[in-house]
């Protein structure tokens, strides 16, 4: 996911969305334990998403309160 498509986004939009990708995270980090995946890049593109949804969050709540 794309910062501009992150930004477009409302705040409860992007907290419901960080919520269902940690939970992502969660299930590629078990099943990757269990048998490897075929794309373990999976994992770092999902915490990347996180922490881009994550910034793009703070700024937002930042802007928002100012």
């Amino acid at each position: 996911m794309k910062t501009t498509e992150i930004r477009e986004m409302s705040i409860s939009d992007i907290q419901e969305r960080i919520e269902a990708e940690k939970a992502e995270l969660v299930r590629l980090k078990l099943n990757h334990h269990i048998s490897p995946l075929d794309n373990p890049i999976k994992i770092r593109q999902t915490r990347r998403n996180i922490a881009r949804m994550l910034t793009v969050l703070s700024q937002k709540q930042k802007n928002e309160n100012r």
